[in-house]
């Protein structure tokens, strides 16, 4: 209700005293608190995002938040996910977001929908609310969201972040471009990696997700200039910002229903391809290779396929390390070889998918090799737990 009734909305002494600081800026005063008050704001995710985002929103009136997450507080989320605290892990992290929301701002409704958002369900959970605000981290689900945006023709609030730089920018309001003007085709599977497997900058979602709360503000206030029509880059390392203009593509395909958007992205095929990878090699447990370091055989060669900053966290004893970009390149085929020489070929990642897909490179140079199921996530879990987990 971007246009409420305002003669409706009283605020009591308490809110007069909470938004002191706002009531005064004539930008916003009582309308604009008012306003704030009114508005009901649906966001996807609680993670980096979504964490500055909902305790900004919250402090600043929203009167409802929406709070769409399946997951569960890891302590990794810790690093950058600033909702939530030490004593929730494990626990459900919608229910973190409302516990530490109401800590802050006990007034704001918050309606919390412990789902996985999809297109059976995006529409109804989007259509009782004022603006979407984007806080996911996958191609999929980015599509999904703003393609009910389009067809519920509400404001959709994107944000995303990757190691050290994020971008942000409004979609669908005022007849501006929407997600498809900006990416009309998913990037191919893996091509982007996960803040999981490529990391990121703590502080860098709480910079990414305070634009996208500041963003949402100033569309129900009806103030300032908004990023409709400008993508927001910021670079964290060289501490800039700029803009890139966007505009609609006159010939973009509309938008008429949901679709599969996992298909759309290609994820099937791109789980079929990894399947078919592990097939390529034979694979062997944490606990048989535990069992063949044991044995003193010094007839095998173990492949460690990760980055190297990531064999300087945790590495299985005796591994050698050649990176798969530069298996992917050809530039380490030479290199294995070099190792193998007649022994045994094994080989290990973090958690078993790029070894086998370097498996699948080199069975086509023509070395075979054993893939450890698991990789050095499961030998820490359930052989080594003095190797750390990342």
């Amino acid at each position: 209700m971007l246009n409420p009734n305002l003669d409706e909305i009283q605020l009591t002494r308490e809110e007069y005293d909470r938004y002191s600081r706002h009531l005064i800026l004539p930008e916003v005063g009582l309308e604009g608190q008012k306003r704030l008050k009114a508005a009901s704001v649906l966001c996807i995710g609680t993670g980096g995002l979504g964490s500055p985002l909902l305790l900004y929103l919250a402090a600043a009136g929203i009167g409802r938040l929406g709070i769409v997450d399946f997951d569960i507080v890891d302590r990794s989320n810790l690093q950058r996910q600033v909702i939530h605290g030490t004593s929730w892990v494990g626990k459900p992290k919608i229910e973190s977001a409302k516990n530490r929301i109401l800590e802050i701002n006990p007034a704001c409704q918050v309606d919390l929908y412990e789902t996985r958002i999809s297109s059976d369900n995006a529409l109804d959970l989007m259509k009782d609310y004022d603006i979407v605000v984007d806080g996911t981290d996958n191609f999929p689900t980015r599509y999904l969201v703003n393609d009910a945006c389009v067809l519920l023709n509400k404001p959709n609030v994107y944000g995303s972040i990757f190691r050290f730089e994020g971008q942000a920018t409004v979609f669908n309001y005022e007849d501006g471009p929407n997600y498809r003007d900006l990416y009309p085709e998913p990037p191919p599977p893996g091509m982007v990696p996960s803040c999981a497997e490529g990391g990121v900058l703590g502080v860098l979602p709480g910079i990414i997700g305070t634009i996208q709360a500041t963003e949402t503000i100033k569309i129900i206030l009806g103030q300032g200039t908004t990023l409709n029509g400008r993508l927001l880059l910021f670079d964290a390392l060289n501490m800039s910002f700029r803009e890139l203009k966007l505009r609609p593509n006159p010939v973009r395909p509309v938008i008429e229903k949901l679709i599969d958007y996992e298909q759309f992205c290609g994820i099937p095929q791109a789980k079929a391809e990894e399947e078919k990878e592990k097939a390529m090699s034979a694979e062997m447990s944490v606990q048989e290779l535990k069992a063949l370091l044991d044995s003193g055989k010094d007839d095998f060669v173990l492949l460690d396929v990760r980055n190297p900053n990531e064999y300087e966290i945790a590495q299985i004893p005796g591994s050698v390390l050649v990176p798969l970009p530069d298996i992917e390149s050809g530039e380490g085929i030479d290199k294995v070889k070099e190792l193998v020489n007649g022994h045994r070929l094994i080989a290990h990642c973090k958690m078993g998918g790029r070894s086998a897909k370097a498996l699948a490179i080199l069975k086509e140079a023509g070395v075979e090799g054993t893939n450890v199921t698991g990789g050095i996530q499961a030998w820490s879990r359930e052989v080594d737990s003095s190797v750390p987990e990342y």
